[in-house]
């Protein structure tokens, strides 16, 4: 696999051992297979991951880069046992763009092997991006509370589409504990989960006094399980984890995404440095990169945004616009049609945004004009927080151009079609400022 393939450990209850899971399975993973990059990130405010990992001064660069256009590869350094860390910061700032955005940017990455991303106990942007984004998510249950809380990372996920990648891991459990002579802690914390239709690992973490012991003491060092704690049972189901981690590694199917990613970087170098500003590398529907075939250009006229949609991810866009059929737009005649996309943001028309959709002929002259209800229309919706670079809740008056013909990337980009673009840009923003509808 040519993309980092990305674990979550993520929970909204603190003390359940997030961090612990996090940390060692990196260990772990790593132990079990050496060819392997393995990498661990942080989004919590603690500095964890560095304590274990940190080898030499801090590097100049934190976590914060990855929401900053800053490739994996340039922040991550090689930390003990062999594992790539990535610093942390207790200042991150969430972007301004949807949480689906970091699954885009890792996925578009030739940075490869597996990605652990430790994650806070509140579900806030940092937590969302990282459900979003990841390949298997782990969620560490230790009592009821813990277990009824992954219901709301379960529905993100449903509504993401990738509500298969969720496992709980049954975590801090004392094997003594029993609820009564014969049912043990681990054992009802699976079955309750079952019973609500999640997937339950058959494996559970012990608590122990020795393992808790490894992250307290006069070092700042946390010491992993696999070199401190090798006579205690988590040992061995940490080595069980790490093993049902690369069953799934392995089971991921190959792709293309490094030689997607070698194309793309050809193209990317091959377009003039004005056209490369505020390029999105990626498609805003399906988040894989779009820079190596033939794409229909968007333009955001408030963010400068610029990119490119799949001829397939713009027809299942467009099937939520009812100016289109199910076959794409109106009979063009081989004509570069605009489709104009008008977003008016909550508090200038009410409560909600307002998206309309405007088809305009190839002068720039309006042809039809359609308010489109977005409620219910998630993949709508990513698409245009994609390609505004902002949630929806916080725009105000947006304005993205779409080419209806898809063109080669470098052909689009060309100084004679751009200038043609702008110029057809213009006049499209002029006509429906004249017909009050921008």
């Amino acid at each position: 696999m040519n993309r980092p393939f990305v674990i979550a450990v993520a929970s909204e209850k603190g003390g359940v051992g997030k961090t612990t899971i996090a940390t060692n399975l990196a260990v772990y993973l790593k132990a079990l297979r050496e060819d392997l990059p393995v990498t661990i990130a942080s989004f919590d405010n603690h500095f964890s991951v560095d304590q274990m990992f940190a080898l030499g001064p801090r590097p100049e660069r934190s976590v914060a880069g990855l929401l900053e256009d800053i490739p994996p590869a340039d922040l991550a350094v090689l930390g003990q046992y062999g594992v790539q860390y990535i610093a942390s910061d207790n200042r991150l700032q969430a972007p301004s763009c949807a949480p689906a955005w970091l699954r885009q940017r890792l996925h578009s990455t030739a940075f490869s092997g597996i990605m652990i991303l430790d994650t806070r106990p509140i579900l806030d942007w940092f937590t969302e991006a990282a459900l979003l984004a990841a390949d298997l998510v782990l969620v560490p249950i230790k009592d009821r509370a813990s277990l009824v809380n992954a219901s709301a990372l379960q529905q993100i996920l449903t509504a993401g589409e990738r509500a298969d990648r969720l496992w709980l891991v049954p975590s801090l459990v004392d094997s003594r504990a029993r609820l009564n002579a014969e049912v043990k802690v681990h054992e009802f914390l699976a079955y309750a989960a079952r019973e609500r239709d999640y997937q339950v690992l058959d494996i559970y973490i012990s608590k122990s006094p020795k393992v808790e012991g490894l992250a307290s003491g006069f070092s700042s060092r946390l010491r992993p399980v696999l070199t401190h704690a090798r006579n205690t049972a988590v040992h061995g189901q940490f080595k069980c984890l790490a093993e049902f981690v690369l069953t799934r590694f392995d089971a991921e199917p190959a792709d293309e995404r490094g030689r997607q990613a070698g194309l793309t970087q050809d193209v990317f170098t091959n377009i003039s440095t004005g056209h490369r500003r505020r390029l999105v590398l990626e498609c805003p529907l399906c988040c894989c990169q779009s820079l190596a075939d033939d794409g229909h250009f968007y333009f955001d006229i408030r963010s400068r945004r610029r990119g490119f949609i799949h001829p397939g991810c713009f027809k299942q866009i467009c099937s939520d616009l009812s100016l289109y059929d199910a076959d794409g737009l109106y009979d063009t005649n081989g004509q570069n049609y605009t489709v104009a996309l008008t977003i008016d943001g909550p508090g200038l028309i009410g409560p909600e945004c307002r998206l309309t959709v405007h088809l305009c002929d190839a002068d720039g002259e309006l042809l039809d004009s359609e308010e489109v209800e977005l409620n219910g229309r998630k993949s709508l919706v990513d698409s245009l927080e994609m390609m505004t670079g902002r949630s929806l809740d916080m725009t105000y008056r947006e304005l993205i151009l779409v080419n209806s013909l898809a063109t080669y990337v470098e052909t689009q980009l060309a100084d004679d079609a751009y200038r043609s673009f702008v110029l057809r840009r213009r006049q499209v923003a002029r006509t429906l400022r004249d017909a009050g509808l921008f």
